[in-house]
């Protein structure tokens, strides 16, 4: 049974965000990515997710069904306490693992350079970024992305389309049999507010020594395609931080949910699965030492 809920945050914010799945399960929480929504992940990969997890699929501020302030974008503290918000409202404290799509991996460093790691037992990063700005190399665009800026965020409908379409298949891979999801992505970048896709871009943050002191296992899962995010983000990520491990998909563009959920759900289970074992032995490891 889905339900949506609505945590304010720091700043005053609506965060909406929709919970389901097993209610007794880890804390599985969805960070969409740029002018995307909380529907980003698709029906498959939250069923299948929903399985096994307590899912926890956030809009954020600006996207979706969440407030759209006029200002506050480029403030770390503000994307920080919208995690913070969210799991204090569902009452989490400890073992969540924090998914973050594209931009929503930089939203999670910026909850975790504020907060710690003290609710968090891993992290996974789908092509993500993880800093912004210019010579940030956790922040390195592609050529989809390069080609849609700056008409991406323009008022103009006719021009709005035209960027956002030149981003053709990147979200989604090959076109064949993924028609309706292409479109719906699609729908959610075009009914984010102009305004709020070109805040989310004026903004600089470098997290580099944040993952270099992480002490949580992240998984990074990049395609190697990738023409939103370049693949050298993600690298540059796994290289920063302690306990990494890398998926990277050959072939495979910004959506690796989208091009193959299946593999996808996998991945993703085998990483929070192997969360629990490495606990497991820690504890075991302790135990030995008595």
């Amino acid at each position: 049974m889905m339900s949506i809920r609505e945590a304010v945050s720091v700043d005053g914010t609506s965060i909406v965000y929709r919970v389901t799945g097993n209610s007794a399960g880890t804390p599985l929480v969805l960070l969409h990515g740029w002018a995307q929504s909380s529907q980003c992940w698709g029906e498959q990969v939250l069923a299948d997710l929903a399985a096994d997890y307590r899912l926890i699929a956030v809009d954020l501020r600006g996207h979706g069904y969440s407030d759209a302030p006029e200002s506050g974008y480029d403030d770390s503290a503000n994307w920080a306490g919208d995690v913070a918000a969210v799991l204090a409202a569902e009452g989490v404290t400890e073992n969540a693992i924090l998914l973050g799509w594209s931009y929503g991996g930089l939203v999670i460093c910026d909850y975790l350079a504020a907060h710690g790691t003290g609710a968090v037992a891993g992290a996974v990063l789908v092509g993500a970024i993880t800093s912004i700005g210019r010579g940030e190399k956790g922040g390195k665009v592609g050529s989809a992305m390069r080609s849609a800026v700056p008409g991406a965020m323009s008022e103009d409908p006719r021009e709005a389309i035209r960027a956002l379409g030149a981003f053709g298949n990147a979200l989604t891979g090959p076109p064949e049999g993924k028609g309706a999801a292409s479109q719906a992505l699609f729908g959610y970048s075009l009914s984010t507010r102009p305004r709020v896709r070109a805040a989310l871009f004026n903004r600089a943050v470098g997290h580099d020594e944040l993952l270099r002191n992480l002490d949580i296992p992240v998984l990074v899962l990049h395609g190697t395609d990738d023409s939103v995010v370049d693949v050298s983000a993600g690298k540059h990520a796994e290289e920063l931080i302690p306990k990494s491990q890398a998926s990277y998909w050959v072939g495979c563009n910004h959506g690796p949910f989208v091009e193959d959920p299946t593999r996808f759900v996998s991945e993703v289970r085998t990483f929070i699965s192997s969360l629990g074992k490495l606990a497991g032995a820690a504890l075991e490891h302790h135990h030995h030492h008595h």
